[in-house]
């Protein structure tokens, strides 16, 4: 499903983006509140942590605040419901799980533009619960992909900054703060560069951590985000390479243990090898080698065992493929190993007139 979002007012876009996803977001709720509930996190506690999120949203940015409200009202759903989409990594951070997640690597050559790829694990049974967005009436349009009634995710903005984004465990995490998937939106939304996507981030009570891996014409790093702040990942030997454990040593010693590992690592350790022992990739498209996986390999690409349970069925969603300098994200349904073509959308700045 592609979804044009395109209205300068927060609390209106949001309306357009339920309206739209009506039918499928509703599906995707009950599957996240199914989800909480084999967590043990009953339904009274789901709703007060949302709620509490969607405080610290509009204390912190009170348009997104408005614009999911308007996901509610525009999709028939309670508000409390639309902040648990948007907060749904937040309202999990406690609870005990293990699962396999995504997998980014970024090109930064010396004379050329950076170009990342990412692939996109989670539960197979959400396969029909995302899009590809083009949203515009923020200060940057954007465009790239998210989930059903969540703001944003992963993507490239019209001033040519990318987005590439993985969850990461921190003991400390907690549902409160600003949820991680609206950080992204922000970013994409307001961000020209990347110095000014880590001014937005530092100005953030972020209690929840993730990495953002942010790419613009000129260079990337990769943003550790924890409860204990913001720090940043340069380059090593032109590229950028992260999985789901953090990499700066003083986040490292609070990682929340039983989350990642060791498939964290080892996915890490494959792509590193790759990058020492296989061609340097000169274009985009030579980045998706370097996500393959098969059989007795960590799982880049990730296939559900069909013996699994509802929770544990992890699948490879998607492959997002960024090239910031040309404002473009190029978007797979699927894992690296079944490409077959790609859906190319463009970052554009038509907002249309109220």
């Amino acid at each position: 499903m592609h979804l044009l979002v395109n209205d300068p007012d927060p609390h209106a876009r949001g309306v357009s983006r339920g309206a739209q996803l009506r039918a499928g977001l509703t599906d995707a709720l009950e599957l996240y509140l199914r989800w909480f509930g084999s967590l043990g996190i009953p339904e009274p506690r789901i709703r007060a942590d949302a709620l509490r999120l969607l405080d610290h949203v509009a204390a912190w940015r009170s348009r997104y605040a408005d614009e999911i409200a308007g996901i509610a009202e525009g999709a028939g759903i309670e508000l409390w419901q639309a902040a648990a989409l948007n907060g749904r990594t937040e309202i999990i951070a406690a609870a005990p799980r293990t699962q396999p997640e995504c997998s980014t690597l970024v090109r930064v050559p010396g004379s050329a533009a950076p170009f990342g790829i990412q692939t996109w694990d989670w539960h197979s049974e959400l396969a029909e619960c995302w899009h590809t967005q083009e949203v515009r009436g923020t200060r940057y349009a954007f465009a790239g992909i998210t989930e059903h009634g969540i703001l944003g995710k992963i993507g490239v903005n019209s001033a040519g900054l990318g987005l590439l984004f993985n969850i990461l465990g921190h003991q400390d995490d907690s549902a409160a703060g600003v949820p991680v998937h609206v950080l992204a939106a922000a970013v994409l939304g307001e961000a020209a560069s990347i110095a000014e996507a880590l001014e937005l981030l530092r100005t953030a009570p972020i209690r929840t951590s993730g990495a953002f891996t942010l790419l613009d014409p000129d260079t990337a790093v990769c943003a550790e985000l924890s409860p204990a702040g913001v720090t940043t990942l340069e380059p090593e030997a032109g590229f950028l390479v992260h999985t789901n454990h953090f990499l700066d040593p003083d986040a490292a010693a609070r990682e929340k243990r039983g989350l990642f590992e060791p498939d964290s690592q080892l996915r890490h350790a494959l792509m590193t090898t790759r990058l020492r022992d296989c061609p340097t990739p000169a274009h985009a498209v030579d980045l998706v080698a370097f996500l393959r996986s098969g059989p007795g390999e960590p799982k880049l690409c990730c296939v559900p065992d069909p013996d699994a349970e509802f929770g544990d069925r992890w699948a490879t969603l998607a492959t997002v493929l960024l090239e910031p300098a040309a404002q473009t994200v190029r978007v797979h349904a699927g894992n690296p190993n079944t490409l077959n073509g790609w859906r190319t959308f463009a970052a554009a700045e038509t907002v249309v007139a109220r």
